[in-house]
Formats: structure tokens, sequence, C-alpha cells
């Protein structure tokens, strides 16, 4: 890891609170941009969730054309949808640009039916995709799936062409690098404790002193607290759990991952997983119990889960687990802005990979005052829920009624096989 700073500095042009992808991405802009740039962080750069999730890029953007329509006119919506291709497009151009080491692939997602059903709805879905907005995808019937995924569990799927997958630890390793670089200020183990207007600027408590900055922004996403209660009020922190398999011959990995695609499903409490980059092992993660859990604990739910989907596993070691939490929002839409002068940007809904750091990169550029900053996303109704205080109370009985009904789905689709 590059050396980090001991101690901040007591005046900085940009104070960026959250040392993830968000946060250092806007940092490299602002540093570029001339701007003296500290990044702080509660604990180690990379703590959270950019260094612990499934390393997989999609589209980003989770409700559809026509819902957002529904809601925002057509024009918006399309704004809104073509951020998710835009976000996309620039990580891929961003890696190759700056040369970055993080095992960047355009490999493709499969997405998969848990029941025929759904397998006739991802089709119509992925046709309006095509006709609407130019998403390259392919269905895969059932009888051709172990062309793409070795398993019987599904019912067919869809392969959108240009998702990618990288690794997230070694991204974001690379990111602090370019950033330290640029000349950034990232200071670990220096939680804020207060921000507040001074002057032109900010006054902001950290662990390790206080610091004057003329612009804030904050990059915390599922780790986001009551230091920013208007943001704590409006994101939903949800874990996300992985583990990896012991060492598989390539044989094993041939068998389930024959096009190397990444793959996820259609269950409300979805799995995603993929050949480890080095295709030595199996990662795979979702979420594995109604309340928040250890990484530990998980770990045997998702064994089984695993286990489900690829029999072919059911002797094989566990070597890792871990997990992190992402920040859903209430209308499953990513949301940047300015709230009290402070910048912020979050909400990525478990498709931060890209996201993150083209949001991060589009909040620097606003800080340094640059047009192009601006995105669909500004100026959206940034939604909370009455007697929501950043500790989501519904979460439990939510995800244990979805688990509940994927099951019986998957269950009920079988019989019928």
């Amino acid at each position: 890891m590059p050396a980090l700073q001991a101690q901040p500095s007591a005046r900085v042009d940009v104070l960026i609170v959250g040392a993830g992808y968000t946060g250092l991405s806007a940092a490299l802009t602002t540093a570029r941009g001339g701007r003296s740039t500290l990044v702080v962080d509660a604990e180690d750069p990379g703590y959270g969730c950019s260094s612990r999730n499934g390393g997989q890029i999609s589209t980003s953007v989770k409700p559809s054309l026509e819902k957002l329509a529904a809601k925002f006119g057509l024009e918006r919506a399309r704004g809104i949808r073509a951020e998710g291709a835009n976000a996309l497009r620039w990580i891929g151009e961003f890696v190759a640009r700056e040369g970055l080491d993080c095992d960047f692939r355009r490999a493709g997602r499969f997405h998969a039916a848990h029941t025929p059903g759904h397998y006739e709805e991802l089709t119509r879905d992925a046709e309006k995709l095509r006709q609407q907005e130019g998403i390259e995808s392919f269905a895969v019937p059932r009888s051709e799936q172990r062309r793409q995924l070795g398993t019987d569990a599904y019912f067919g799927g869809v392969v959108f062409s240009a998702h990618c997958s990288l690794h997230p630890g070694k991204f974001h390793r690379e990111l602090l690098r370019l950033a330290i670089g640029a000349g950034v200020e990232v200071v670990g183990q220096c939680r804020v404790g207060a921000i507040t207007r001074s002057g032109k600027g900010f006054r902001v408590e950290t662990a390790k002193g206080v610091v004057e900055a003329r612009d804030v922004i904050v990059a915390t996403n599922g780790y986001t607290t009551a230091l920013t209660p208007w943001l704590q009020r409006r994101v939903i922190p949800i874990g996300s759990y992985i583990i990896a398999t012991e060492e598989l011959p390539e044989a094993t990995i041939d068998e389930l991952f024959p096009g190397d695609r990444i793959a996820s499903d259609t269950c409300k409490v979805v799995y995603y997983y993929r050949a480890s980059p080095d295709r030595r092992r199996v990662l795979f993660g979702g979420r594995v119990s109604a309340s928040e859990t250890t990484a530990l604990a998980g770990a045997a739910r998702l064994r089984r889960d695993m286990c489900r989907i690829f029999p072919q596993l059911e002797n094989v070691a566990l070597s890792h687990a871990w997990s992190g939490t992402v920040a859903y929002s209430f209308d499953e839409l990513a949301h940047t802005g300015v709230q009290d002068g402070i910048h912020f940007a979050m909400g990525y809904c478990g498709s931060g990979v890209s996201m993150a750091p083209y949001l991060g990169m589009r909040a620097g550029q606003k800080v340094l005052g640059l047009s192009e900053g601006q995105t669909a996303f500004d100026g959206l109704p940034f939604p909370t829920r009455p007697l929501y205080r950043g500790k989501p109370w519904f979460l439990p009985a939510a995800v244990a009624w979805y688990r509940w009904k994927d099951q019986r789905q998957f269950r009920k689709a079988l019989r019928m096989t």
C-alpha cells in the first residue's frame, strides 16, 4: 500500500470524508485540478466495501425506463438510465488510460432465471433494453444453459455482453496510488467528529486535529453516520457477504464457468458469483440472513446456497469469508448533490464498483466548478421515510419475506419440470 500521511494539514482546499472508491476518485479529480486535497477515513483506507465487494460491474441503474419515466418524464428517465451506461464505459476507459493493475475484464454477465416465468420476463425485458437503450444481450434457454454456467438449478437466462469484472482490492489500491501520486493527503484512523460552517468554508473536527477546508465532500455510502444526519436518514446500510472456495482443479472451474462469465440471478435476495480472476477459486456472494451477522457465521449459509446451485462443490472447503456494507436508497437510485453546502455522492444500491468512482469523479468536477460535473442524478428528490434514522428496523422482515418467496417460487418451478 502507498505510504499514508500520519497527520492532516490544518488547512486545505478540499476535505473528503471516506477513502473508498467515491472519495479517492473525487480526490484524484480535485488534486489534478490544482486543489490541495485531504482524504480522511475513520478506518484504514479501503476498510469498507470498496475492497470487500464482488468486483462485478453492470449498468448500475436498477429502476426500468418505464418506472423512471412515470416519475420524472421520459427525457429525464433516459438521462438517468444513460448514466449507468456512462459509468460502465467510463471505468473501462479509466482503467485503460491509467494503466491500472486490477484484473479488469469485459467478461459479460449471465443473469439467471430462478423460474420459467422469470426467464420469460427476462427475455422480454432484454429485448426492450436492446430496442430502447441499445444494451447488448442475448437469451440463453435452459437447454443451452451449461454453455454459460455449469448448473441445472436455473431455467435459462440472459447474457449482458458489456458487463465487466475486476479485482476490487487491487482497484482500490490503484486508486489510492493515483491519488497519492497526484498530491492527495490520505489519513487513516482519522474519524470526523463534526463539520461546521466557518466563514466561506468549513471547520472539520477530526480525531487527529481540526482542519479548515473550503469545500467538503462526504463519500461514506454504506458507512454513513450521524455526522451527516440528513444523509444518514436517506441511505439503508445492508451487509453483503462473500465466500471463496479453496483452490480448485482447472477442469472444475472450466465446467462451472465455461464462458468465464460473472453471474447473478433473478431472486429478490440475489446471489452473485464468479471465478476468481486467476480462475482458481469460486467467489460466491449474497445476503445470508434477515438480520446482520458475521462473515464467519454467514459462510455456512452461503456455502449451502452455493452447493445447491453447484452440487459439484459439495465436498469443497472454503478458504475465505468476508463482508462489506452497501447502501441502498428508498428509490433504488444513486444520489449526488449538495446539502447544507456539503457535496455528497452515495446510495449505489449494490452496483457501486463503477458508479462510485464515476460519481466521485463528477463530484470532484463540481467542486472545481466544471460544467461536466453535472449528472442526471442532480436535483432528484432524495427520499426518506417517517421515523427512519439510519437503522433499518424494517429490513429483517423484508429479507425474510423475500427469501421465503424466492424459495417457494423455486421449489414450485422444480416440481413442474
